[in-house]
């Protein structure tokens, strides 16, 4: 089992809604991912939205996740907010949200965890150095996925 991986909304959202096109795909991912996932706040109120939206899914079911220890969300967008807004700026073409950015900084910072993402920009999204993201995604096979942090 992977130790360490970040978690994007789509994945949270395909998980919890039966009815998604990605749902048996976010399910085989998640029976081999160790808990707790590593996000953000800023995916886990994208994951309630898209959820609510597609009619299917309670906001508060990802609130559950992370209050059981499934999410660890203690990433401080307060203490990297000068990093963050940095990589919206490089991406302002692509253009980058702040959740998405929010994990690309997480992937600076969790050197060796892969991000669980249907998102097709985290392909274009480099770390520092140019350092290409290891991914965890429906037809990307990215260097780097499956190592352990």
């Amino acid at each position: 089992m992977r130790r360490r991986v970040i978690v994007d909304a789509g994945p949270l959202a395909a998980l919890l809604n039966s009815g998604d096109s990605h749902h048996d795909w976010a399910r085989r991912e998640w029976s081999n991912i160790a808990p707790p996932l590593l996000t953000c706040e800023a995916v886990v109120s994208e994951a309630g939205f898209l959820g609510q939206r597609a009619g299917r899914g309670n906001p508060a079911d990802v609130l559950e996740m992370a209050r059981r220890g499934i999410l660890d969300i203690s990433f401080s967008l307060s203490a990297e907010i000068d990093r963050v807004s940095a990589l919206m700026s490089k991406y302002r073409n692509v253009p980058m949200s702040v959740a998405d950015a929010c994990l690309v900084r997480m992937s600076e910072l969790h050197r060796g965890s892969p991000v669980l993402t249907l998102d097709r920009d985290f392909e274009i999204y480099r770390r520092k150095r140019r350092q290409p993201i290891p991914l965890l995604s429906p037809g990307i096979s990215r260097p780097g996925a499956s190592s352990p942090e």
